[in-house]
């Protein structure tokens, strides 16, 4: 038996990426390097890998015009 699978992309996002940084975090959320790099920061007793600061950092220097 041959099962089909249905996939839906959500064509309107929860929100607008505010500039460079948001993209990033999207991609690295959807290819799950966000997630090793925590597993990987919280094994080693670091307590912030700094990806908040470089987000909002990059989103300041490449902001998207509204």
């Amino acid at each position: 038996m041959e099962k089909s699978y249905k996939i839906e992309l959500n064509k309107e996002r929860k929100y607008k990426p505010k500039g460079l940084g948001d993209t990033i975090e999207s991609i690295t959320k959807a290819t799950g390097i966000k997630k090793a790099v925590e597993t990987v920061t919280k094994a080693a007793g670091v307590k912030d890998c700094g990806c908040g600061r470089r987000k909002d950092a990059l989103n300041k220097l490449f902001p998207y015009n509204k």
